[in-house]
């Protein structure tokens, strides 16, 4: 892969990771498989909107699923994504206790 399609296929990547909810999903997912219902149950967002998420998050190939009985369990396809998400959470928040320097 060229230096031009890494950075293309990492835009698409962030862009995938951009909203809140898919960051919240993603977190879950890091600590193990999910179902729709325990994603709903710990994030506390509309199935819907949980399973609309999960679409975007499995085009972007970031998560898969498999069938555990009725439900499909959802897993991060590897542990690079949930770094990246942790990385940018401990960033952020770091961040925000901090004041902004001038010229750094």
């Amino acid at each position: 892969m060229d230096t031009d399609t890494g950075y293309i296929a990492a835009g698409e990547l962030l862009k995938a990771l951009a909203a809140p909810l898919r960051i919240g999903i993603v977190t879950e997912l890091a600590a193990g498989p999910r179902c729709v219902h325990e994603l709903v149950d710990a994030l506390g967002a509309p199935q819907p909107l949980i399973s609309q998420h999960l679409r975007v998050l499995r085009g972007a190939n970031v998560v898969h699923g498999a069938r555990r009985g009725r439900e499909i369990a959802y897993s991060l396809t590897d542990d690079h994504i949930a770094r990246i998400v942790a990385d940018a959470v401990s960033h952020a928040t770091e961040g925000s206790s901090h004041p902004a320097r001038v010229g750094s």
